[in-house]
């Protein structure tokens, strides 16, 4: 799912072999022996392959073979060593370097990193604990990592960069302008809106699933969820008209599944707050890699727009309750309150 670079990787190694050499001195000391410092064995040891191959490089065939004569030893000799210990090491690794090197070292470590225990422990020291604790997740280690690289996917949502990253659609009569909020947000850090005309105005942007992280083998095989999420006001005493739309498209840009799950007309009426609208999709079918959100409107003073939001999100979410009379869960082509 998440892609590293050949330094990251370099570096990832060298850190799990000396976290290596810890454990093995450690499991000395729990066997009985007299600690000695195992970064030093393997040290000496490669300075004595060294001596008998005096034509050959440091790295390659000396570092492969001092990593699989440490991964014998460690399947030989973990019952000297507290699993907890080893656990405990492992906790306050990164998860991808547990995942990428750690996990391949013996035969135990692979079954702690594979345990549920292990990343359900590893969320809760994170904080990271789906809205409902009575619905855990099937799978943590696919929890935690949606949780914990979670982010919006769209670009500008906040009007803060003006127009840029939007894609123009529509532009009808006074044509889409930004400004700051006349009408105070909920949320205090968001001070900058998009603003349609009395003509109908459209913009959207399109989302790359595998260039933002997330393959084809992730969203095929997993299905996470994705939850889309936009807040708009209507003008105070005029109608208006509020619309969203989300394509789901292959690697061609071929339309997969469209929804149209928003298309709301509001008459003239009272002065109205921010409204959020939120839809959580599933069931939405193999192929999918691109993303295209739309959304827009039209009133005599302009709709307001703004914080919008495309995000993979965990299944075992669920949208807090301050946000419930304005939350949708779409699947399979039906729509229905949350």
């Amino acid at each position: 799912m998440f892609h590293f670079s050949r330094r990251d990787c370099c570096y990832i190694k060298s850190q799990s072999q000396l976290v290596y050499c810890n454990v093995r001195s450690m499991k000395r000391n729990f066997g009985g022996s007299t600690p000695t410092s195992e970064c030093t064995k393997v040290s000496n040891k490669r300075q004595k392959n060294q001596n008998t191959r005096m034509g050959q490089s440091e790295s390659g065939y000396v570092a492969s073979k001092d990593f699989e004569t440490r991964s014998d030893a460690c399947s030989g000799q973990q019952s000297a060593v507290p699993l907890a210990v080893v656990e405990e090491i492992l906790l306050n690794l990164p998860a991808h370097q547990v995942v990428q090197v750690c996990r391949l070292v013996c035969h135990e470590w692979k079954e702690l990193v594979d345990s549920a225990a292990h990343w359900r422990e590893r969320c809760r020291t994170e904080g990271l604990q789906p809205y409902d604790a009575s619905r855990p997740p099937e799978d943590w280690r696919l929890f935690y990592f949606l949780s914990k690289f979670r982010r919006n996917l769209l670009k500008n949502p906040r009007a803060e960069d003006g127009l840029q990253g939007w894609e123009i659609v529509q532009n009808g009569a006074d044509r889409w302008v930004t400004e700051r909020n006349s009408k105070p947000f909920p949320d205090n850090t968001v001070t900058r809106c998009f603003v349609t005309s009395h003509g109908l105005c459209l913009k959207e942007q399109l989302i790359d699933l595998k260039k933002e992280g997330y393959s084809d083998a992730f969203m095929d095989q997993l299905r996470p969820r994705i939850k889309i999420s936009d807040w708009y006001i209507p003008p105070s005493g005029y109608r208006s008209h509020y619309t969203l739309y989300v394509q789901f498209l292959d690697q061609e840009k071929n339309p997969i599944r469209t929804c149209h799950p928003y298309n709301y007309f509001r008459q003239q009426g009272s002065d109205y707050p921010w409204c959020q609208i939120t839809y959580v999709f599933r069931d939405y079918g193999p192929g999918v890699q691109f993303i295209r959100f739309t959304h827009g409107g039209m009133g005599w003073s302009g709709i307001r727009v703004t914080n919008s939001s495309v995000e993979i999100c965990p299944a075992a979410e669920r949208t807090p309750q301050s946000f419930r009379n304005h939350s949708c869960i779409y699947s399979g082509g039906e729509t229905m309150a949350d």
